[in-house]
């Protein structure tokens, strides 16, 4: 398996620092979804997880309130989650609320996070049930997927050579014994990724810049490099700051 097919090229944006990336991915979003509810639609966004995201969040919490979005008509989902207790530190959720959805007026009925151990028996029912959730409310297509990228070139929690990367009749799949902790789990998987209108990519640090030259390189294999298999319907955005891109 190789990149999709017939997506348009991605856009690449070298930021200044982590913080200035932030800034502009915050402000885009902003833009996206005021343009998406202008047209009458109801946007779906999906979140990630991590400390670049974790930034922009800060940024939505801070520019949110000034913005013409009604945060009300916003629907939100996540690209993967870990499946622990709801109350661990380890969730991906927990800072999302804390740092922008908990200060914005949305519609908790449109927050949809992924079971945790609390609300599944097991991280292959966990999956299922996310699964359930997205056929039943999702709207067939995100318009703004936001991932990271891992040092190894894994992306929500698709990790090189595992067998996750083949399942492509299922919109979730439970993962264990993970690479990464914690061990256990879920993530969309690559079909459903990649039914995005736009996907974006939150990297930054020198740590990533491999695999971000590695992911944007023509001809690169999904086994190995798991972020060149998910690019956006009508776009795909690399923000990147100035370490993050330094192999670019």
């Amino acid at each position: 398996m190789t990149h999709p097919e017939g997506r348009p090229v991605p856009r690449i944006e070298v930021h200044e620092d982590a913080a200035d990336l932030a800034t502009s991915a915050a402000g885009e979003l902003i833009t996206r979804l005021e343009d998406a509810q202008a047209r009458g639609e109801e946007p779906h966004i999906a979140l990630t997880g991590g400390s670049t995201a974790e930034a922009v969040h800060r940024e939505l919490g801070r520019m949110g309130p000034g913005s013409e979005v009604d945060w009300s008509r916003v629907v939100v989902w996540w690209g993967d989650e870990r499946f622990v207790a709801p109350d661990s530190a380890d969730r991906n959720a927990l800072p999302a609320h804390a740092e922008f959805l908990d200060l914005l007026p949305f519609d908790p009925a449109k927050i949809h996070e992924m079971p945790s151990t609390a609300s599944a028996s097991s991280v292959d029912e966990a999956a299922s049930a996310y699964a359930e959730d997205l056929r039943a409310h999702g709207a067939g297509a995100f318009e703004v997927l936001m991932l990271g990228l891992g040092e190894d070139g894994h992306v929500a929690s698709l990790f090189p050579g595992r067998p996750e990367l083949d399942v492509d009749d299922r919109i979730a799949v439970g993962v264990t014994e993970s690479p990464k902790p914690p061990p256990e789990r879920v993530s969309l998987t690559f079909s459903a990724l990649n039914r995005s209108r736009s996907v974006w990519f939150l990297v930054s640090g020198e740590g990533k810049a491999d695999a971000v030259a590695r992911a944007l390189a023509d001809g690169t294999d999904l086994h190995d490099i798991p972020a060149a298999g998910v690019a956006g319907e009508i776009g795909t955005i690399w923000f990147l700051d100035r370490g993050s891109a330094a192999n670019v």
